[in-house]
């Protein structure tokens, strides 16, 4: 990154400094804007527009305590990656530290490994620097859109963002602390903590090697800044291609363990049907399941708001963003005959496998005696794994990646 060579000491050192400013004051103010009806069958009540939260713009408030802001949908328009002040923050458990003292901040790495360590955050912005792309998006995103309804945040399309993460690679902070044979897996805990004393602790592990595959990644920089408080500062782990349950933030602890983890938050929650799609049927029972992991194609409109009027007889653009999930996105395909035929899209340019890509479609023209106009979008990821036609449903509201539509009016 151009200006950031965070190579010398008087960088880091401005890093630090940078890194230790500001605190997260939770629950103060009442910086609200208009209120926003999200288009969710089962719950169209009016959510509260905020911007009272701190390194925060005005976000769609799902929940105060633990803070769940969801990003309006029209920034996904504005730029194929998301401002930091306009990305999405979802947190398990309500007590987060209100700030972090740089200087004292440590990352332990612990476990079945030859050389524990406590690494301050100059230790780790010392190591060799890597930078990606990638999308960030909770598991349930979309999770009020799926009918019949379920428990849990109900958020619209919003609870994503894309970034240009710059960090250190985990496999090197692994290296350092030397694995032992027979380790299995790598489990991380942040600095949030349950409200009560008998809650489980959130953590998320991975398999030894995916944690050691040279992709996933330890950031501390986003978007060409210091990481938000609310998006994890001071360090945040990054699974590209991964579901954000196991992109854990404020991360304090790294544990190698020499056998599976069987913790709540791996055997327990987040855990989707083992179905093509992640799909059951509503009040179905008795299948196996398993750990949510890889993320799945998706693409969506963002130039038109669905139910806009457009002009009678003339061009109606389209346009819209698309995520190829665990792989990069080979291609678009857009519809106006409800999946009969479809036609590819423009790509635009390539940020990598796993951020967002843009896309553009201008054959479509509206009907010149005024009416109805419908188009349907698809993504086709490079393993060629194409968007289902149905929506997928099962009972964590999790993965909806069913094709989406666009119902406009020509007038």
């Amino acid at each position: 990154m151009p200006g950031d060579d965070i190579g010398t000491g008087a960088t880091r050192r401005r890093v630090l400094q940078g890194l230790g400013a500001g605190a997260l004051v939770l629950g103060t103010g009442r910086a609200f804007g208009a209120d926003v009806r999200l288009p969710l069958p089962s719950d169209p009540r009016d959510r509260a527009m905020t911007g009272a939260f701190p390194q925060k713009g005005q976000m769609i408030l799902q929940r105060t305590r633990p803070p769940l802001l969801e990003t309006p949908f029209e920034v996904f328009d504005q730029g194929v990656f998301t401002p930091n002040d306009r990305f999405f923050v979802r947190w398990h458990w309500a007590v987060i530290p209100d700030s972090v003292d740089a200087s004292k901040f440590r990352l332990t790495v612990r476990g079945n490994v030859e050389r524990p360590l406590g690494l301050s955050l100059d230790d780790v912005l010392a190591m060799p620097r890597v930078e990606l792309a990638a999308v960030n998006q909770c598991s349930g995103n979309s999770r009020g859109l799926f009918e019949p309804r379920i428990a849990g945040g109900q958020w619209d399309n919003g609870a994503m963002g894309n970034a240009k993460w710059v960090g250190v690679r985990l496999k090197d902070v692994l290296d350092r602390a030397g694995v032992k044979a027979g380790s299995v897996a790598v489990r991380f805990n942040g600095l949030d903590e349950p409200v009560v004393p008998d809650a489980p602790d959130f953590m998320k592990s991975l398999d030894l090697d995916h944690a050691r595959d040279g992709e996933v990644m330890i950031a501390y920089r986003m978007n060409g800044e210091q990481l938000p408080l609310l998006n994890g500062f001071p360090l945040r782990l990054i699974v590209p291609g991964w579901y954000s349950t196991y992109w854990v933030k404020m991360l304090s602890d790294i544990e190698v363990l020499d056998k599976p983890d069987e913790s709540f938050w791996m055997k327990t929650a987040y855990r989707i049907p083992d179905t093509p799609h992640a799909s059951v049927k509503p009040g179905e029972t008795g299948f196996k399941t398993v750990p949510i992991n890889r993320m799945v194609p998706r693409s969506w409109f963002t130039g038109l708001a669905n139910g806009a009027t457009v002009k009678a007889g003339a061009p109606a653009p389209l346009r819209g963003i698309a995520l190829g999930g665990d792989r990069g996105v080979k291609a678009v395909d857009v519809s106006t005959d409800g999946g009969a035929t479809w036609t590819a899209a423009k790509l635009g340019a390539d940020e990598g496998t796993y951020s967002f890509r843009r896309w553009t479609f201008n054959g479509v023209a509206a009907p010149a005696a005024g009416g109805k106009l419908s188009a349907l979008v698809r993504c086709t990821n490079a393993d060629g794994v194409v968007q289902p036609m149905q929506q997928p449903w099962n009972p964590g509201g999790f993965m909806r990646n069913g094709v989406e539509s666009l119902d406009l009016t020509a007038a």
